[in-house]
Order: C-alpha cells, then structure tokens, then sequence
C-alpha cells in the first residue's frame, strides 16, 4: 500500500461494534467485531457493544442474547453495551437541530414516484439520484400533500462537495456527494433510518476509529457531512475486506452463512476462529495463536488487502486443531472439567498434541482411567508376558518408560515396530496416539498390569 494509513490516537481510543439484532454473527461479522475489539485492547481503549435495534420489527431479544454470547465465546465481551431502542430521544434531538439548519427537509414521494424518476434520469442519460424537487414545494404545496393523506420522509441536503479521509485500510480516499442522493434519515412514521443514529452515537459516544466493511465507504462520505453539520469532529474511518465463501458468495446473516453458533457447535475452537476470520485476506500469516493478545498484536489495518477475503471452513479443522495444541492446561482447564476430564497438566500436555477437537481428549481420558479393553495379536503374548514380567515397581515417575523398555529390550529379541506397536494396542487398544512415555505414569502400574495380561481394565 502507497498511502499512509490513519493512525490509531495516541489517547486511549473509542471503538465499537454495531450489529443489527436480526440474525446471528457469521465470520464476517466477526472480522469487524475483533478488528475493533483487539485493537482497543491493544491500546488500552474501550470497546463498545451498540445493538442497532431501531427496526423494531426485525430486531428480537433472542438474537441480542445470541451476540453476546458470540462475543464472549470469542474472548471479546464489550466494555459497554448500548440498545439504540433506548437512546432514540438523542436522534429526535439531533433531527429538530437539522431541521432547524434546513439541513434536513420533508419529502413527499411514493416509492413508486421516485422510482419513475430513476428510470427517467436513466432514459435522460443523467444518473438516477434524487432530484431534490422536494426543496422547490412552498408551505402551501406540502399542506396539499398531507391533506391527501401523505406524510414526509425527511432527506438530509448534502453539500454536494469532495469529502475526503485518510483510511485505515485504504488510503486517501474522496466521495464526491455531488454524485449522490440526498440520503433519508427519517421515515414516514417517525423512526429512523440506519444513518442519523449511528452519527449521533458515534458523537455522543466518543467514537474515535470506526473500522468496519468496504461496503460502508460511500456512507462515510455522507457521514462525515452529517457529522460537521452537528458540530462535531469526526472519528477516524478504517474499512476492511469482506469474507465471502469459497464460491465468491457473500456472506449473509438472513441465510445463517457460517453462523459462530454453528462453528461452536461443530466443535471449533474460538481462537481459531478469530485468527482465520482477522487474518484471511491480509498479507500475515494464518496461522494458530496462543491467545488473543498474540492476535491483537498481529492486528495491522495497513496489511489489509483490498481483494475480496474467502473465508475456507475447511482451513479451520487444522487450525483448530493447532490451536489446541498450543493450549496450556490452564487455558482449557475448566472446559475439560466440564467435559469431565481430569488429570491436571500432565494429562493435558501428555494428549494435546493428538487431538483435532477438544473433545477427543475424552477418548484418551478413557485410556487412562479405564475400563479398557486390550488389543492382543495371539503372537504377542509370549512377549508381553516378558513385558509384564520386568514392569518396573511403583512408584512411578516420568522416566518408568524409558526404564521399562531399556529392561525389557535384551530379553525380547524386538526393536522398533515390533516391539513398540503390542505394547500400545495393549495399553490404549489403538493403532497409534500420544506418546506412551507421557501416558504409561497416568495408566499406572496396576492397569498397565491388567492389560498386559489381557484384561479389561
């Protein structure tokens, strides 16, 4: 990239993440949420949770629940939480001041009208932005109108100039708002259209960095203008790729593309899951980290590519599984006590590095605390009897492997395969796994006995 990114403020900075409640989080939705959250860790700021739940008819209590817990499996619960449901007075507030500007005017057209006049713009080779005729109607002509029943949506008058910015992601970049339609803040009910409460909460809130999706540039030039008509400096504006699916497709709430529910669900690991999501698409590397500080640490908006990012499900069964083994006991200690798995760090080192999910660890839980039953080749029972017969006494500490197997080897006549290979399908019935050095202290002595002669144990 040639252009200087924005910089991140010296003073603690303000970020948020503002989901609509209408679905459930999918990776792309992710990508932004952990954009903001990792680089307000980063610096010491505040994250914010701001619920876009103006569309009364489409926003539910349930899929607010559902974000949450997104983000808290995520590792990036919000410094604060706000519902734009319940700060709708502040944009009524921020409307009448517009109105008062002129910067805000009534609008009488159907959706219908508006969109003959599209197509006649087009007809006219003129682009198919509104044509403002609302601005010419005098007192008397909007009194007609709502006699007839109709009732104003209200246009915020652009300027009509180059707004620029430097952006995090992209560089200098301009919109020309000349080329636009003079965006509806306000419906004909009353409520509001996604623009004016993001503005107003952006203000009033302090936000510092918006970074979200490229599809946001055009708004932002609007934003901007909206901003410095209220007075306000505006934050600064970072806008990233957007994850699609291997295809190209996009992603989409509406069509639960790679929900993080589902992921959760298929048993992924959330770490793994915010690499993939936060390093597709950038020149870093995708690889496993041990934590989120590794991967806020990592965060460079510069390194962002502006191609499309195709976020692969199937890259994440490896990294979830070079996730985990990664992992200290310490970080999976209570999700293991939950799957009731004990042993404390020296079981968990001992399997971490065999296991593609965290619930595998339950089947090598299995092999050392039994019942098992031992795999044995008719062949190879007179050597582990001979086997059984130098099993070192207790107790046993990290070396009874190597000591074992130093007494057994002159007697057995076996080396490698043939000696190794019976005395892992008799201890843990499988053809390969962790390694008995590390296993064989866990099993115990008693076990291990049992098994060598062939018993369930």
């Amino acid at each position: 990239m040639t252009q200087s990114p924005v910089a991140i403020p010296a003073s603690p900075p303000v970020l948020r993440f503002a989901p609509s409640p209408t679905g459930l989080l999918h990776v792309g939705n992710a990508r932004t949420a952990l954009y903001n959250a990792l680089l307000a860790r980063r610096a010491g700021g505040t994250f914010i949770l701001r619920y876009d739940d103006t569309d009364a008819a489409r926003s539910t209590a349930a899929f607010a629940e559902a974000i949450a817990q997104d983000l808290d499996w995520l590792g990036i619960p919000p410094d604060r939480v706000a519902r734009q449901s319940d700060r709708v007075a502040l944009y009524r507030a921020a409307a009448e001041r517009l109105k008062a500007m002129g910067r805000l005017y009534p609008a009488y057209e159907s959706e219908e009208e508006l969109e003959q006049r599209r197509l006649s713009r087009r007809r006219r080779g003129l682009p198919p932005i509104y044509d403002r005729a609302a601005l010419a109607l005098t007192g008397d002509d909007r009194a007609r109108l709502e006699a007839e029943g109709r009732r104003p949506h209200w246009r915020f008058r652009l300027d009509g100039r180059a707004v620029s910015w430097v952006d995090g992601v992209r560089g200098a970049q301009t919109v020309d708002t000349a080329t636009l339609s003079d965006p509806v803040l306000v419906r004909e009910d009353g409520t509001f259209l996604y623009t004016l409460p993001s503005v107003v909460d952006d203000i009033d809130m302090g936000v510092t960095l918006v970074v979200r999706g490229e599809d946001h540039v055009t708004n932002t030039g609007v934003q901007i203008e909206i901003i410095e008509a209220l007075g306000a400096v505006p934050p600064g504006f970072a806008h990233h790729n957007l994850l699609t699916l291997p295809s190209g497709e996009g992603l989409s709430k509406r069509l639960g593309h790679l929900s993080l529910r589902a992921l959760r669900e298929d048993g992924q690991e959330a770490l793994a899951v915010a690499a993939l999501a936060a390093l597709t698409g950038t020149s870093l590397a995708v690889q496993a980290v041990p934590d989120l500080d590794t991967l806020a640490a990592k965060i460079d908006l510069a390194a962002i590519s502006r191609a499309p990012a195709r976020f692969d499900p199937d890259d994440l069964a490896g990294l979830t599984a070079a996730t985990l083994h990664l992992a200290d006991h310490a970080a999976v200690a209570e999700r293991l006590a939950g799957l009731g798995i004990g042993g404390g760090a020296a079981f968990w080192n001992a399997v971490r590095g065999n296991l593609g999910r965290i619930t595998d660890a339950a089947r090598w839980w299995q092999v050392v605390t039994g019942p098992l039953a031992p795999v044995i080749a008719p062949e190879d029972r007179g050597f582990l009897d001979q086997a059984l017969a130098v099993l070192p006494p207790e107790p046993w500490g990290e070396d009874v492997w190597p000591v074992w197997i130093a007494a057994l080897k002159p007697s057995a006549g076996r080396s490698g395969r043939a000696l190794f290979h019976p005395l892992r399908l008799a201890l843990t019935a499988a053809e390969s796994g962790p390694e008995l050095k590390a296993l064989l202290p866990l099993i115990g002595r008693e076990r291990a006995a049992a098994r060598l002669r062939g018993e369930a144990a």
